[in-house]
């Protein structure tokens, strides 16, 4: 909460209070007008250079028939991006002043993602995480930092649970050091216990006193991000085809592919857009799962661009590996994805099963399309689209239903 005796900073896109630095208070929940800054929206189009990346390696490994190694070091690679991602948007939520201390913290955490991109091939390849960690101090340490700064303009409650925070990310911090010190086998354990010492600390560290996160920021904020990355994933799925045409003449084998990423793509922001999901983060036990839970939405969304490129890959021949594989590359993630967002989103404003069952149903016959050889992409492509038309026509019955049954009621 605010200082009584500080005013709360203005809201994002507001005049700012002059002076270069400011107290870094908390800001109101219900801030008329909160919207993200253009700080932010750079913070993320930075991060999808990582994200790029992460994909770009998880291409080459499945290409070269390594899926299990390569997805493992996906999923580690990719959690250390998402993490320090989410964690800054929910403290700028809270706490943004915009000063110029402000700014350069945060420039600096861009930094640190750019250094722990610059480490995703080596960690990859030759499993060397050293790079990895170094851009995740860089970028813990600022938010150490941000949350240390916050501590004192706090009151006693949230300067307990500022603390704590600092405290967290700094233990944490030295605790990933074991990716890079202990041999490999021991890795996958390492990062299994620092993902729950992770997820833990803002736990412990909001029992005392919660933030005041702003919950259409945050839905704003996740949108963003969720549009960045499935930009991304048009973009690395583009430039795939295009080299498959330039290189190889295979414009007749790579249309079904094309043509079903984009039903894909296109479908994956029609079933995350369709709720407006800041009315349901109500709470912070809500928020948490949700919040947690992207990090499957990210990860699958990113993952069906890689999925497209080895599609590509193998439908040109330069991918190792079967069709039925190149396809599960496409249909695993596309099925996650929707799976996902229906257990964080679209379950709380679905009504009657024929509505819950939809994406369920449509994920499942996602994956049967992977059977389908060439055209398994076209028709996971086709089905996924089909499911937003169903969608769309079941909602619409039901709230013709309410009108007539309102209407009905107030003529009675």
């Amino acid at each position: 909460m605010t200082s009584s005796s500080t005013p709360a900073p203005a809201p994002s896109g507001a005049p700012q209070p002059s002076g270069p630095l400011r107290r870094l208070t908390a800001r109101e929940r219900h801030e008329a007008h909160r919207v993200a800054s253009p700080l932010e929206l750079f913070f993320d189009l930075c991060f999808v250079v990582a994200i790029a990346q992460a994909g770009a390696q998880l291409v080459h490994a499945v290409a070269e028939g390594h899926a299990g190694e390569g997805i493992l070091s996906y999923a580690m690679v990719f959690f250390a991006i998402w993490w320090a991602w989410m964690n800054f948007s929910w403290f700028a939520s809270a706490y943004d002043n915009d000063d110029a201390l402000y700014r350069v913290v945060t420039l600096v955490q861009i930094a640190g993602v750019l250094v722990l991109a610059a480490g995703v091939s080596k960690a990859f390849v030759q499993h060397d995480f050293l790079l990895v960690w170094l851009g995740y101090i860089i970028m813990r340490l600022a938010m150490a930092a941000q949350w240390l700064r916050a501590a004192r303009s706090a009151t006693d409650a949230e300067r307990t649970m500022a603390v704590r925070y600092a405290g967290g990310v700094l233990l944490c911090m030295v605790g990933w050091f074991g990716l890079v010190l202990l041999p490999e086998p021991a890795r996958p354990w390492v990062f299994l216990v620092m993902v729950v010492a992770e997820l833990c600390v803002p736990l412990y560290a909001e029992r005392c006193h919660e933030t005041t996160w702003h919950p259409h920021h945050i839905a704003e904020r996740y949108g963003l991000f969720t549009i960045i990355v499935l930009g991304e994933t048009i973009a690395a799925a583009t430039v795939a085809v295009k080299s498959g045409v330039d290189e190889h003449d295979a414009m007749g084998e790579l249309l079904p592919i094309a043509a079903g990423g984009l039903l894909i793509v296109f479908s994956a922001w029609w079933i995350y857009f369709v709720v407006p999901i800041h009315g349901h983060l109500r709470s912070s036990r809500r928020a948490f799962v949700w919040g947690y839970g992207h990090y499957l939405v990210f990860a699958s969304a990113a993952a069906i661009g890689a999925g497209l490129e080895v599609a590509v890959e193998q439908a040109v021949g330069k991918a190792h590996i079967s069709a039925l594989s190149a396809a599960a590359a496409v249909t695993l993630p596309t099925a996650l994805y929707m799976l996902t967002v229906w257990a964080l989103h679209s379950r709380h404003f679905k009504v009657g099963i024929a509505q819950q069952l939809v994406l369920p149903g449509t994920a499942l016959l996602v994956i049967c399309c992977t059977f389908l050889g060439d055209w398994a992409v076209l028709a996971a492509g086709l089905v996924s689209s089909a499911s937003v038309a169903i969608g769309v026509t079941l909602t619409a019955r039901t709230r013709g239903r309410q009108r007539e049954a309102d209407a009905t009621a107030a003529a009675g």
